[in-house]
């Protein structure tokens, strides 16, 4: 059975493996002191918060959200990051997550709930197209 708690102290190291794998699979990576600044947000009242999702107490499945306001109605709820360990998927676990920031977002009074994935990530986006709908929109990122 699938517990989703939001994230504790005692999860750091684990959900610092978890972030990295979410990151490896979109070929990035962040120093050390991001992983800090990001899991003191989480553990404080900073805005940024997290779900951790637990098989036999394990951690294997993470996700972070934070809201923001809106110019098109009331503040808004961003799911950014999602991910669960690959020895476990397909049990269950994105939906899970999906379901708590859903529910969190609605306690919040959030107008709306919204995420990004990459249009090649085909095995989330199943789980996606279930759960949401894809409005089409393209995002650019700025470099300076």
């Amino acid at each position: 059975m699938i517990e989703i708690a939001p994230l504790r102290a005692e999860d750091r190291d684990r959900w610092a493996e978890l972030w990295e794998g979410y990151l490896t699979f979109y070929k990035t990576s962040l120093p050390a002191e991001r992983y800090e600044i990001t899991w003191r947000r989480m553990m404080g009242s900073d805005g940024l918060f997290g779900f951790g999702a637990y098989l036999d107490g394990r951690l294997v499945g993470i996700t972070h959200y934070l809201f923001h306001a809106s110019t098109w109605g009331d503040d808004v709820c961003y799911l950014q990051d999602l991910f669960a360990d690959p020895t476990v998927r397909g049990q269950g676990i994105g939906r899970a997550l999906i379901e708590a920031v859903a529910a969190a977002a609605n306690a919040a009074g959030a107008s709306r709930l919204y995420w990004l994935t990459q249009d090649s990530n085909a095995t989330a986006r199943l789980l996606y197209d279930r759960l949401a709908v894809n409005r089409g929109f393209i995002r650019y990122d700025y470099t300076r």
